[in-house]
Protein backbone atom coordinates (compact mmCIF):
# COMPACT_ATOMS: atom_id res chain seq x y z
CA UNK A 1 0.00 0.00 0.00
CA UNK A 2 3.03 2.02 0.29
CA UNK A 3 4.12 1.40 -3.26
CA UNK A 4 0.31 2.03 -4.28
CA UNK A 5 0.24 5.44 -2.64
CA UNK A 6 3.24 7.00 -3.91
CA UNK A 7 2.00 6.17 -7.51
CA UNK A 8 -1.31 7.08 -6.58
CA UNK A 9 -1.27 9.55 -3.55
CA UNK A 10 -5.68 10.20 -4.60
CA UNK A 11 -5.59 6.53 -2.95
CA UNK A 12 -8.87 7.07 0.21
CA UNK A 13 -8.42 5.63 3.52
CA UNK A 14 -11.26 2.99 3.03
CA UNK A 15 -9.40 1.90 -0.22
CA UNK A 16 -6.36 1.03 2.06
CA UNK A 17 -7.74 -0.50 4.75
CA UNK A 18 -10.01 -2.79 2.47
CA UNK A 19 -7.06 -3.64 0.61
CA UNK A 20 -4.92 -4.52 3.60
CA UNK A 21 -8.35 -6.40 5.04
CA UNK A 22 -8.79 -8.70 1.76
CA UNK A 23 -4.77 -9.48 2.10
CA UNK A 24 -4.88 -10.31 6.02
CA UNK A 25 -7.91 -12.66 5.20
CA UNK A 26 -6.42 -14.24 2.14
CA UNK A 27 -2.72 -15.07 4.01
CA UNK A 28 -5.25 -15.98 7.22
CA UNK A 29 -6.81 -19.26 4.71
CA UNK A 30 -3.48 -20.07 3.09
CA UNK A 31 -1.98 -20.23 5.91
CA UNK A 32 -4.77 -22.88 7.22
CA UNK A 33 -4.79 -24.81 3.95
CA UNK A 34 -0.90 -24.97 4.95
CA UNK A 35 -1.23 -26.54 8.39
CA UNK A 36 -4.49 -28.77 6.80
CA UNK A 37 -1.42 -30.39 4.80
CA UNK A 38 0.48 -30.16 7.19
CA UNK A 39 -1.96 -32.21 9.72
CA UNK A 40 -2.09 -34.97 6.62
CA UNK A 41 0.91 -35.67 6.38
CA UNK A 42 2.11 -36.05 9.62
CA UNK A 43 -1.30 -38.70 9.62
CA UNK A 44 0.52 -40.05 6.57
CA UNK A 45 3.63 -40.00 8.37
CA UNK A 46 2.45 -41.79 11.15
CA UNK A 47 0.20 -44.78 9.02
CA UNK A 48 3.84 -45.13 7.60
CA UNK A 49 5.87 -45.84 10.40
CA UNK A 50 2.91 -47.66 11.77
CA UNK A 51 3.10 -50.27 8.93
CA UNK A 52 6.60 -50.14 8.85
CA UNK A 53 6.50 -51.76 11.99
CA UNK A 54 4.26 -54.48 11.27
CA UNK A 55 6.05 -55.18 7.91
CA UNK A 56 9.31 -55.01 9.13
CA UNK A 57 9.68 -55.10 12.40
CA UNK A 58 12.86 -54.40 14.76
CA UNK A 59 14.81 -57.61 15.56
CA UNK A 60 16.53 -58.96 18.48
CA UNK A 61 19.96 -58.17 18.70
CA UNK A 62 20.03 -62.30 19.19
CA UNK A 63 17.97 -65.09 18.07
CA UNK A 64 19.12 -68.66 19.51
CA UNK A 65 22.60 -69.27 18.53
CA UNK A 66 23.51 -66.13 16.04
CA UNK A 67 23.42 -62.42 16.36
CA UNK A 68 21.12 -60.48 13.97
CA UNK A 69 20.91 -57.22 12.83
CA UNK A 70 18.97 -55.11 10.24
CA UNK A 71 19.38 -52.57 7.93
CA UNK A 72 16.72 -50.46 5.80
CA UNK A 73 17.01 -47.31 3.66
CA UNK A 74 14.62 -46.10 1.02
CA UNK A 75 16.00 -44.50 -1.82
CA UNK A 76 13.30 -41.25 -1.74
CA UNK A 77 13.74 -38.87 1.23
CA UNK A 78 10.22 -38.87 2.57
CA UNK A 79 9.86 -43.11 2.17
CA UNK A 80 9.49 -45.42 4.69
CA UNK A 81 8.79 -48.46 3.19
CA UNK A 82 8.63 -50.24 0.36
CA UNK A 83 9.05 -53.58 -1.44
CA UNK A 84 12.31 -54.88 0.33
CA UNK A 85 11.59 -56.95 3.32
CA UNK A 86 13.04 -59.25 5.89
CA UNK A 87 12.19 -61.17 8.89
CA UNK A 88 13.42 -63.83 11.14
CA UNK A 89 12.10 -65.95 13.75
CA UNK A 90 13.03 -68.90 16.07
CA UNK A 91 11.17 -71.87 15.63
CA UNK A 92 11.53 -75.73 16.77
CA UNK A 93 13.27 -76.09 13.72
CA UNK A 94 15.92 -74.03 14.36
CA UNK A 95 16.02 -69.88 13.64
CA UNK A 96 14.51 -68.83 10.39
CA UNK A 97 14.75 -66.06 7.94
CA UNK A 98 13.63 -64.31 4.57
CA UNK A 99 14.62 -61.27 2.62
CA UNK A 100 13.40 -60.70 -0.26
CA UNK A 101 12.05 -58.03 -2.88
CA UNK A 102 9.35 -57.87 -5.05
CA UNK A 103 9.31 -56.08 -8.09
CA UNK A 104 8.36 -52.94 -8.42
CA UNK A 105 7.42 -49.90 -6.44
CA UNK A 106 5.20 -48.13 -4.55
CA UNK A 107 1.76 -49.19 -2.41
CA UNK A 108 1.56 -52.55 -5.25
CA UNK A 109 4.75 -53.81 -3.70
CA UNK A 110 4.13 -52.78 -0.17
CA UNK A 111 1.53 -55.07 0.01
CA UNK A 112 2.69 -57.80 -1.95
CA UNK A 113 5.43 -57.78 0.66
CA UNK A 114 3.18 -57.51 3.70
CA UNK A 115 1.40 -60.84 1.72
CA UNK A 116 4.76 -62.86 1.83
CA UNK A 117 5.77 -61.44 5.45
CA UNK A 118 2.89 -62.34 6.70
CA UNK A 119 2.87 -66.27 5.29
CA UNK A 120 6.40 -66.42 6.32
CA UNK A 121 5.53 -65.93 10.11
CA UNK A 122 3.11 -68.57 10.41
CA UNK A 123 4.57 -70.94 7.78
CA UNK A 124 8.07 -70.43 9.66
CA UNK A 125 6.70 -72.32 12.73
CA UNK A 126 4.52 -74.93 11.01
CA UNK A 127 6.59 -76.56 8.22
CA UNK A 128 9.59 -78.71 8.76
CA UNK A 129 11.44 -77.95 5.78
CA UNK A 130 12.06 -74.70 3.78
CA UNK A 131 10.75 -76.46 0.79
CA UNK A 132 7.26 -76.12 2.12
CA UNK A 133 7.69 -73.06 3.25
CA UNK A 134 8.37 -71.38 0.13
CA UNK A 135 5.95 -73.43 -1.83
CA UNK A 136 3.16 -71.48 0.91
CA UNK A 137 5.11 -68.46 0.27
CA UNK A 138 4.37 -68.53 -3.41
CA UNK A 139 0.80 -69.92 -3.05
CA UNK A 140 0.17 -66.70 -0.92
CA UNK A 141 2.26 -64.33 -3.49
CA UNK A 142 0.09 -65.47 -6.17
CA UNK A 143 -3.22 -65.34 -4.54
CA UNK A 144 -2.38 -61.64 -3.54
CA UNK A 145 -1.51 -60.90 -7.36
CA UNK A 146 -4.47 -62.75 -8.33
CA UNK A 147 -6.63 -60.26 -6.41
CA UNK A 148 -4.74 -57.36 -6.38
CA UNK A 149 -3.50 -57.14 -9.75
CA UNK A 150 -1.44 -54.23 -10.82
CA UNK A 151 -0.59 -55.73 -14.57
CA UNK A 152 0.85 -58.61 -16.36
CA UNK A 153 0.58 -61.67 -13.95
CA UNK A 154 4.42 -63.18 -14.98
CA UNK A 155 5.97 -59.39 -13.77
CA UNK A 156 4.69 -59.61 -10.48
CA UNK A 157 7.15 -61.62 -9.02
CA UNK A 158 9.32 -61.57 -5.87
CA UNK A 159 12.53 -62.90 -5.36
CA UNK A 160 13.52 -64.36 -1.49
CA UNK A 161 16.39 -66.36 0.11
CA UNK A 162 15.32 -68.68 2.94
CA UNK A 163 18.00 -69.65 5.88
CA UNK A 164 17.53 -71.88 8.46
CA UNK A 165 20.11 -72.15 11.47
CA UNK A 166 19.75 -75.48 13.21
CA UNK A 167 19.62 -74.95 17.28
CA UNK A 168 23.00 -77.46 17.07
CA UNK A 169 25.10 -78.43 14.54
CA UNK A 170 27.71 -75.98 12.04
CA UNK A 171 25.18 -75.86 9.56
CA UNK A 172 22.91 -73.72 7.75
CA UNK A 173 20.33 -74.58 4.61
CA UNK A 174 19.79 -71.77 2.37
CA UNK A 175 16.76 -72.13 -0.57
CA UNK A 176 17.44 -69.27 -2.87
CA UNK A 177 14.68 -68.21 -5.62
CA UNK A 178 15.71 -65.51 -7.54
CA UNK A 179 17.71 -63.40 -5.33
CA UNK A 180 21.36 -61.97 -4.84
CA UNK A 181 23.28 -64.68 -3.31
CA UNK A 182 24.46 -64.07 0.32
CA UNK A 183 27.90 -63.72 1.04
CA UNK A 184 29.82 -65.86 4.25
CA UNK A 185 32.80 -65.25 5.60
CA UNK A 186 34.24 -68.47 7.33
CA UNK A 187 37.42 -68.50 8.49
CA UNK A 188 38.52 -65.52 7.13
CA UNK A 189 37.59 -66.50 3.28
CA UNK A 190 34.72 -64.75 1.31
CA UNK A 191 32.36 -67.41 0.19
CA UNK A 192 29.50 -66.30 -2.38
CA UNK A 193 26.51 -68.65 -1.37
CA UNK A 194 24.84 -69.22 -5.46
CA UNK A 195 22.61 -72.03 -5.24
CA UNK A 196 23.56 -75.36 -6.89
CA UNK A 197 20.44 -75.06 -8.28
CA UNK A 198 18.38 -72.21 -9.35
CA UNK A 199 14.79 -72.03 -7.58
CA UNK A 200 11.69 -70.25 -9.50
CA UNK A 201 11.12 -67.08 -7.93
CA UNK A 202 7.44 -66.48 -6.18
CA UNK A 203 4.48 -66.26 -8.41
CA UNK A 204 6.12 -68.30 -11.10
CA UNK A 205 5.97 -71.84 -9.87
CA UNK A 206 3.37 -72.63 -12.42
CA UNK A 207 5.58 -71.12 -15.13
CA UNK A 208 8.63 -72.93 -14.38
CA UNK A 209 7.68 -75.62 -12.17
CA UNK A 210 7.55 -75.81 -8.17
CA UNK A 211 10.91 -77.70 -8.26
CA UNK A 212 12.95 -76.18 -4.85
CA UNK A 213 16.44 -76.68 -3.74
CA UNK A 214 17.90 -76.31 -0.20
CA UNK A 215 21.91 -76.47 -0.65
CA UNK A 216 23.61 -77.11 3.03
CA UNK A 217 26.81 -74.61 3.80
CA UNK A 218 28.95 -75.36 6.70
CA UNK A 219 29.15 -72.38 8.99
CA UNK A 220 31.00 -72.55 12.44
CA UNK A 221 31.04 -70.29 15.33
CA UNK A 222 32.68 -66.68 14.41
CA UNK A 223 31.44 -66.81 10.65
CA UNK A 224 29.35 -63.97 9.35
CA UNK A 225 26.58 -63.91 7.05
CA UNK A 226 25.28 -60.78 5.01
CA UNK A 227 22.26 -61.23 3.32
CA UNK A 228 20.68 -58.19 1.15
CA UNK A 229 18.58 -56.99 -2.07
CA UNK A 230 20.00 -56.11 -5.41
CA UNK A 231 19.51 -52.20 -4.59
CA UNK A 232 23.25 -52.75 -2.55
CA UNK A 233 25.08 -54.48 -5.22
CA UNK A 234 23.11 -51.79 -8.37
CA UNK A 235 24.53 -48.34 -6.66
CA UNK A 236 26.33 -46.85 -9.19
CA UNK A 237 28.41 -43.91 -8.52
CA UNK A 238 28.95 -40.82 -10.35
CA UNK A 239 30.74 -42.83 -13.38
CA UNK A 240 28.19 -45.29 -13.84
CA UNK A 241 30.36 -48.13 -11.20
CA UNK A 242 28.72 -50.54 -9.29
CA UNK A 243 29.28 -51.10 -5.88
CA UNK A 244 31.57 -54.19 -5.51
CA UNK A 245 29.99 -55.60 -2.32
CA UNK A 246 31.78 -58.68 -2.47
CA UNK A 247 35.46 -56.59 -2.95
CA UNK A 248 34.30 -54.64 0.34
CA UNK A 249 33.37 -57.63 2.08
CA UNK A 250 36.67 -59.11 2.08
CA UNK A 251 37.70 -56.08 3.99
CA UNK A 252 35.18 -56.56 6.56
CA UNK A 253 37.11 -59.50 9.02
CA UNK A 254 35.96 -58.98 12.60
CA UNK A 255 33.26 -56.45 12.14
CA UNK A 256 30.02 -56.95 14.51
CA UNK A 257 26.79 -57.09 12.72
CA UNK A 258 25.75 -53.71 14.12
CA UNK A 259 29.11 -52.45 12.99
CA UNK A 260 28.87 -54.45 9.23
CA UNK A 261 25.39 -53.13 8.66
CA UNK A 262 26.40 -49.13 9.39
CA UNK A 263 29.65 -49.29 7.03
CA UNK A 264 28.00 -50.55 4.61
CA UNK A 265 25.53 -48.05 4.46
CA UNK A 266 28.21 -45.38 5.08
CA UNK A 267 30.30 -46.43 2.22
CA UNK A 268 27.35 -47.34 0.14
CA UNK A 269 26.16 -43.21 0.83
CA UNK A 270 29.85 -42.50 -0.12
CA UNK A 271 29.75 -44.41 -3.37
CA UNK A 272 26.40 -43.02 -4.69
CA UNK A 273 27.27 -39.47 -3.70
CA UNK A 274 24.65 -39.13 -0.84
CA UNK A 275 22.09 -40.22 -2.45
CA UNK A 276 20.93 -44.22 -2.95
CA UNK A 277 19.35 -45.53 -6.50
CA UNK A 278 16.85 -47.60 -5.45
CA UNK A 279 15.44 -49.15 -1.72
CA UNK A 280 18.32 -51.30 0.29
CA UNK A 281 17.39 -53.79 2.87
CA UNK A 282 20.62 -56.20 4.37
CA UNK A 283 20.79 -58.52 7.10
CA UNK A 284 24.07 -59.06 9.03
CA UNK A 285 24.14 -62.62 10.89
CA UNK A 286 26.94 -64.06 13.04
CA UNK A 287 27.27 -67.42 14.24
CA UNK A 288 27.81 -67.94 18.14
CA UNK A 289 28.84 -71.02 19.78
CA UNK A 290 25.41 -71.61 21.58
CA UNK A 291 21.94 -69.99 22.30
CA UNK A 292 21.99 -68.25 26.22
CA UNK A 293 20.97 -70.63 28.87
CA UNK A 294 21.42 -73.49 26.59
CA UNK A 295 18.47 -73.03 24.03
CA UNK A 296 17.12 -71.28 21.75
Amino acid sequence: MIGLSLVYPDLGTWFTVGAIAAVTVAAAYACRVRIQREQAFVQLRLVADAAQKVLLRPLPGRVGRIEIESMYVAAAAQARIGGDFYEAVATPYGVRLIIGDVRGKGLPAVGAAAAVVSCFREAAYDEPTLENIVRRLDVSSTRHSCTFPTGDLLEQFTTVVLAEFPHQGDRVRLLNCGHPPPLLLHQGKLHVLDPTIASPMLNLASLIGPDYTTDTIVCTPGDQLLFYTDGVIESRNGEGEFFALQDWMRRQTSAAPRVLLDTLHRDLLRHCGGGLNDDVAALAVRIRDSAPGGSA
